[in-house]
C-alpha cells in the first residue's frame, strides 16, 4: 500500500518547519508567497492529499466534519447558536462541508450514533456542549478526530475548547465585592453542567480571597430555570442577599423578575450579575451585569484545533481555554448601608 504523504514529509523534503508547511497549504499568514507556492507544488508533485484542496475539488470530493449536540442545546439558539454559526462559517471558509444532527434523549440513553458517523463519512467531529460521558465515548471509538466545544471531563480523551469560567465567575463575584457586597448568592444547577460547576468555584474562590465566609442560606445549587423555583426560593430566605450572582443570564433575568415581584428594587436593594452576555442580560430591566464569552471565537477555535488534530492524530491532547470579560451595566452597584 502507497504511504500517505504528511506535512512533515514535504517539510523534510524542503528542509523547513512542518509549522511553515501547515501555514502555507491552510492559507495562513506566516510565509512568504513565494514559499507558498512552492510548498503548494511539491506538495502537489508527492501526492499530498489536504481537506478541501484544489486537488480534492478536482476529484470531485470535499471533507466533511460532523456536529452534533443534544436537543436541548439547540434550543438554546442565543448561545449556541452563534457558536454554530461561527463552525459553520469557518469550516465552508476551509472547503468542507458541515453535517449537523441532534441526538435525543432515546438516541443517547441506546449510544445511538448519527449514520454520518456510524458510516464514517465525516473527516472529524465536534461535539457542542455536554451529550453523556459514555455517548461521547462511543463517538471517539470511532477513531474519528474528535474536539469537544463547551465541554471537559476527566474520563474523556479529547480536544477541548472552553472558556474560563473559573475565573470570569471569580472576576463577576469580585467586582461585587469591589462594590462593598458581603452578602452574595450563588444561583444554578452545578450538576447540570461542568460550566456550572466550575462558575461555582470561581463564586467560592473570589468569597475566599476576599475573606468572606460562604452563607449556606444563600447558595442555591440546584436551581432549576423556572420562575416558581426561583420565587419559592426567595420567599424563604431569611434575610435577603444584598447581591446575586447567576451561572446564566436566564436566571439572572429570572431573579430579577422574582426580586421586583417581592418589591425588592434592582439594583437599589439588590445587584445582580449574571453570565454569558445574551440577549436576556440586554433586555432586562435594568439591563444585568454579565460575563462576556467570545463566542465567534468559540467557534473559529474549535475548527482550527479540528483541523489540526486531524493532521496530528498522534499528539497529546490539548484544552484551550478562552477568557472572559465582565460589561458592566445599570443591575449592579454598591451595597445598600
Amino acid at each position: 500500500m502507497k504511504k500517505k504523504v504528511t506535512m512533515q514529509d514535504i517539510a523534510d523534503r524542503l528542509n523547513i518547519s512542518k509549522n511553515s508547511v501547515s501555514q502555507a497549504l491552510r492559507g495562513k499568514e506566516g510565509v512568504s508567497e513565494e514559499t507558498r507556492e512552492l510548498i503548494k507544488r511539491v506538495a502537489e508533485e508527492m501526492g499530498y492529499q489536504y481537506p478541501g484542496s484544489r486537488k480534492q475539488e478536482k476529484q470531485g470530493r470535499t471533507g466533511n466534519i460532523g456536529l452534533i449536540a443534544s436537543d436541548f442545546v439547540f434550543y438554546y439558539k442565543n448561545f449556541f447558536g452563534e457558536i454554530y454559526l461561527s463552525i459553520e462559517k469557518e469550516v465552508v471558509k476551509r472547503g468542507m462541508n458541515l453535517h449537523i444532527q441532534s441526538i435525543n434523549h432515546d438516541q443517547k440513553e441506546n449510544l445511538i450514533l448519527p449514520s454520518f458517523i456510524e458510516n464514517k463519512m465525516v473527516d472529524g467531529i465536534l461535539i457542542l456542549s455536554h451529550i453523556s460521558t459514555e455517548y461521547i465515548n462511543k463517538v471517539i471509538s470511532t477513531g474519528i478526530p474528535t474536539v469537544l466545544v463547551d465541554h471537559h471531563h476527566p474520563n474523556i480523551e479529547a480536544d477541548a475548547v472552553l472558556t474560563n469560567n473559573r475565573f470570569g465567575a471569580y472576576l463577576a463575584v469580585q467586582h461585587l465585592i469591589e462594590l462593598n457586597h458581603r452578602n452574595i448568592a450563588f444561583v444554578g444547577n452545578v450538576k447540570y453542567s461542568p460550566s456550572y460547576e466550575e462558575r461555582y468555584e470561581g463564586y467560592l474562590l473570589a468569597l475566599q480571597e476576599y475573606g468572606i465566609e460562604p452563607n449556606e442560606a444563600f447558595i442555591f445549587k440546584n436551581a432549576e430555570e423556572k420562575e416558581e423555583v426561583i420565587l419559592q426560593y426567595i420567599k424563604r430566605l431569611e434575610r435577603q442577599p444584598t447581591a446575586w450572582f447567576c451561572v446564566n443570564d436566564g436566571l439572572g433575568f429570572l431573579v430579577n423578575s422574582c426580586l421586583r415581584q417581592q418589591g425588592i428594587r434592582v439594583p437599589d436593594q439588590a445587584s445582580i450579575c449574571s453570565y454569558d452576555n445574551g440577549q436576556l442580560s440586554k433586555i432586562s430591566t435594568p439591563k444585568t451585569t454579565t460575563v462576556d464569552i467570545d463566542l465567534q471565537l468559540y467557534g473559529r477555535r474549535a475548527v482550527e484545533l479540528l483541523f489540526w488534530r486531524m493532521e496530528n492524530k498522534n499528539e497529546p491532547f490539548q484544552e484551550i481555554l478562552l477568557s472572559s470579560k465582565v460589561i458592566i451595566r445599570e443591575s449592579t452597584t454598591f451595597a445598600p448601608k
